[in-house]
Formats: C-alpha cells, structure tokens, sequence
C-alpha cells in the first residue's frame, strides 16, 4: 500500500500522519507533499523520518494507491489529474468537489457505499460541521425520516487552520500583557469574542459554510431534507460544537432517540442533565467519536427533536473521517 499526504505541513495533514498511526493503517510507502514554503521539511511516522517534496505536476503519483489532500480546493482542483492519472484513489479534503454530480461526497457511518462508485477516481470529504451533524442525524433518520434542520454551529479557531489557533493563543497572551492584540486569520479578534460568520456571504445571506451544511447534508443522506444553519466562531482552541433541531414525518420519544444515537458507530452519548453531563469541546479534542447530549422535545414543534453536540474538527471533521474512508475502500 502506497499512501500519498497533499498539505502535509497543515494541521489537517499533521492529524493525518497521527491517524494513521493510531489506527495501524497498512502502509507499505508513505509519501508527503506540500509547498515551496514546507518542502524539505521533515517529520516522524512510526519510527522513521520523511521529508516533504515539492507537489509539482508531473508523474510524483505514479504507483500511488491512496492519496489524502488536504492543501486547499485551488490546490484540489490544480493537482486533480497528476494525483489520480494513475489510478490512485484521490481523499479530498477541501471543498473543491464535494457539490460534483461525478464525485461521491463520504462519510462512512451514513454512506459509506457511495465511495465506491468514483468514476473521477475522487472522493470528497465533507465540511466538518457537516460530517458531525449527519452522524448524529443517520440514526435519528433511521426512527423517521427528518424534514427540517435548524442548526447553530460553535466552531473552534481550529477550524482556521494551525495558525488561526496559533493566533488565538497569541491574542489572550497580549492581552495579558496590554499589547495590541493581532488580528489576521479573523476578520476581528476572537479572544473574548464571538464571530457570527465562517466563510465569506452568498447573495442569500447566509455564509458559503452554511450553505454547505444545507447542500452537503442532502447529498449525503440522499435525503430532501431543508437545513438553515447558523454557523458561529467561538474562542475555543479545537473540538466545534452544535445546537441542532430536527423536525420529523412521526414524533419520536427522547428515550428512543438517545437510544438509537447510543447504539450508532461514531457517537458517544453523554446526556444526565442531573450530574451536569454532556459533551464539551474542552473533552472532546483529541477524541474519535461525536458526543451527543441535551436530547430533548422542541417545545415549539411536537414532531420536534433538539440536541446538543461536540466533536474534534481536525479529527472526525476531516483527518480521521477521510482515514475512514480509505480504511472501508481496502476493507471491500
């Protein structure tokens, strides 16, 4: 097994590296790519130094079987060819492909089969509050079908990348210290602050990373469900977090919701309001599965569900779900 990183400098593409040597995956030869600015820089994976080559167009792929991207949809789409040309099954982790009639957008605890009808030789990996939120929704789907989803995401600075956390930390430590704080990766400081905006506004005034919960959802649960979303930029460092309603065709019980999300592959429920249990994004870093809690009736919807949920946006959200992926392709 042949297995290629694209942006494996990124904190995408460090959690990769960490991913795949947690979960034992079968690697034979491991290469990583990246750019002017990372090739030549060197990182341990099990034991043994690799260094990052220049991604070039060019024949670098050759003999690749898996190749997990995660350096942008510009680079995504620019790289496309030179990645699959060979035959190596592309993981995309950026947005560049994901809406594609021709490319299957996967996450393996709802829709894992569509990952084998490729005819591009790429498969997407969804936006991260996307791949959290359908987890959780799949076995609530699986009671009644849901029509409607009202969503408020909490997204971490992680979800900025690794320097976007950086510069979160580097705020709080200036104000500490009464310097002028920094402002870059944001569009405002996000130390004590919250910013209702993640991606740039469409003409409907909802932001490009709502619209993609509304769009991706669909895709993957092959399903017509309406999902409005409010997604939200909080100053925690890592792990996003959800506020979700979920109209239904029948109502359903909060006892045979929480039971079906205790029963799912990805979701650890985590829901005793008497001992003030329930998921939060400071123990859920670092973490596999999506944690769910705060299951109640919608007082405003007798066909309605509300939930609460967490999970690590570098992992599930991207790293470990593409690894996933790849891990249900050999498994076939």
């Amino acid at each position: 097994m042949k297995v290629a990183i694209v942006g494996a400098s990124g904190a995408v593409g460090q959690e990769f590296l960490k991913v795949l040597a947690e979960r034992n995956f079968p690697i034979d030869e491991l290469l990583l790519f990246g750019s002017e600015r990372s090739a030549g820089r060197k990182y341990s994976f099990k034991g043994k130094e690799y260094e990052v080559q220049l991604l070039r167009h060019g024949d670098d792929f050759k003999g690749v079987d898996i190749a997990f991207a995660s350096a942008g949809a510009g680079t995504s789409r620019e790289f496309a060819e030179d990645i699959t040309k060979f035959g190596a099954v592309m993981i995309d982790n950026s947005s560049a492909f994901r809406m594609d009639a021709d490319v299957p957008l996967v996450v393996p605890e709802c829709n894992a089969a569509d990952a084998l009808v490729r005819p591009r030789g790429i498969i997407a990996n969804p936006n991260c509050t996307t791949i959290m939120m359908v987890v959780c929704l799949m076995p609530i789907e699986k009671l009644s079908h849901i029509t409607r989803i009202h969503v408020a995401s909490y997204q971490s600075a992680s979800g900025a990348g690794a320097q976007a956390m950086a510069e979160l930390q580097q705020q709080y430590r200036e104000i500490v210290e009464g310097k002028p704080v920094t402002v870059d990766k944001f569009a405002y400081q996000l130390a004590y602050n919250v910013i209702p905006q993640i991606d740039v506004f469409t003409d409907n005034g909802y932001t490009k990373e709502e619209m993609k919960m509304f769009n991706e959802t669909r895709k993957i649960m092959h399903s017509d469900v309406r999902c409005s979303a409010m997604c939200v930029r909080i100053s925690s460092l890592r792990s996003h977090s959800e506020a979700v309603w979920v109209e239904t065709e029948k109502p359903l019980s909060v006892a045979e919701v929480q039971a079906a999300l205790a029963a799912a592959p990805g979701v650890t429920l985590q829901d005793n309001p008497a001992t003030k249990t329930y998921p939060m994004p400071l123990f859920t870093g670092g973490k596999d599965d999506v944690y769910v809690g705060r299951v109640r009736k919608d007082l405003a919807n007798e066909n309605g569900i509300t939930f609460w949920l967490s999970g690590d946006q570098i992992k599930k959200g991207a790293a470990l779900n593409a690894v996933q992926i790849a891990e249900y392709l050999i498994s076939q």
